[in-house]
């Protein structure tokens, strides 16, 4: 995993930087596990992404409601990688999961 200057900068002015740090640690694991390599630029957004995940389940905010339906090209794996990113963070709608699943399903196509 190489990280850009962007995503370091995302992580050090991180509110919640240890535990975006170790989130990012986990999830370098559990995608190598199943052999998902996200670009330079992917694991950039990603990692934004997650740390707005971890300031939403802080601060008691909410995405919107999405519609399953939306999602329902997206892989089981994709499916179940971002589940485990909910669950690990704690305090998220299940609304959260699909979202964050279009990220390891574009990166299941590199």
């Amino acid at each position: 995993m190489i990280v850009t200057e962007e995503a370091l900068q995302i992580i050090s002015t991180s509110k919640y930087q240890e535990e975006l740090e170790s989130l990012i640690n986990w999830l370098k694991e559990e995608l190598s596990a199943v052999n998902i390599a996200p670009t330079e630029l992917q694991w950039t957004i990603l990692i934004n992404h997650l740390n707005e995940m971890l300031k939403r389940s802080k601060e008691q905010e909410r995405i919107p409601e999405v519609d399953p339906e939306m999602f329902s090209e997206v892989s089981q794996e994709a499916l179940r990688l971002a589940d485990g990113v909910v669950q690990k963070i704690s305090n998220l709608t299940q609304d959260e999961m699909y979202v964050l699943s279009i990220h390891f399903e574009t990166a299941k196509q590199n």
